[in-house]
């Protein structure tokens, strides 16, 4: 940056302090303040997911978030909210701040999937969500992951045209396949831990409620911030790289 009239001041710059202090110290106060801005840390955010709900540990899973103060985005089915003795625990979920997305009727690959039943499911499971809890959830969770469940550029755009969001994760914790060994899906989680924005799977088990106290702690450790899905702020996350989703 020169400054005004500089071309004929060129051979005097050396002499004159008014002509090199300006420009340098607006060069100076930049450079400070890009060095702030590289020196501020990212934010890391973690959001914790749970699959297949409600479930008769649902309620035990909510206790455990509120006792550590954290807010979590639950992906529900609808075989399971269409269960009274059940729908207490949905409307607690919602009432204490988790957010309640769809994961299908049936849960069945081929009838989502092959029989194109997708949209029409998760328009049903949505739907029972607004009736239990008032709530107009848009996010929605292909069962078995977008991969290769969301192959069919069809039933995306299905999906766009609904007006729905789909998310998968980034971490898979794998706990419904470790029954009785909690300490292994802690350990799953923390291997797969790298990002500053970091969604894991999770399922409303016996084991992954055991695991839970733990993989908050470890959260909480390594300085991450406990957040729960915004629509306002949604962020693609499929494993097709479908932005419009």
């Amino acid at each position: 940056m020169e400054h005004p009239g500089s071309e004929e001041n060129k051979s005097t710059q050396e002499d004159s302090t008014d002509e090199v202090e300006v420009p340098v110290n607006q060069e100076k106060e930049k450079t400070e303040t890009l060095a702030e801005k590289e020196e501020e840390p990212l934010e890391k955010v973690v959001y914790l997911t749970f699959d297949d709900g409600p479930s008769l540990l649902t309620d035990q899973f909510l206790d455990v978030l509120d006792e550590h103060g954290v807010k979590a985005t639950f992906f529900m089915q609808g075989s399971n909210l269409k269960k009274e003795h059940l729908q207490d625990s949905v409307k607690r979920a919602t009432k204490e701040g988790h957010y309640i997305g769809g994961h299908s009727m049936t849960h069945e690959f081929n009838t989502l999937y092959k029989e194109y039943q997708f949209v029409p499911e998760m328009n049903e499971t949505l739907a029972l969500i607004h009736e239990i809890t008032g709530t107009n959830p848009n996010l929605v969770r292909p069962p078995y992951g977008s991969a290769p469940g969301l192959k069919s550029e069809q039933i995306r755009n299905q999906i766009v045209d609904a007006g729905m969001y789909v998310w998968d994760w980034t971490i898979d914790s794998s706990d419904w396949a470790l029954k009785d060994n909690p300490a292994q899906i802690t350990e799953n989680i923390k291997k797969g831990t790298n990002a500053d924005t970091e969604v894991v799977l999770m399922h409303e088990k016996p084991q992954t409620l055991a695991a839970l106290p733990e993989i908050i702690k470890f959260y909480k450790k390594q300085g991450y911030k406990f957040v729960v899905y915004d629509e306002a702020n949604h962020f693609y996350l499929n494993f097709q790289n479908d932005k419009r989703m």
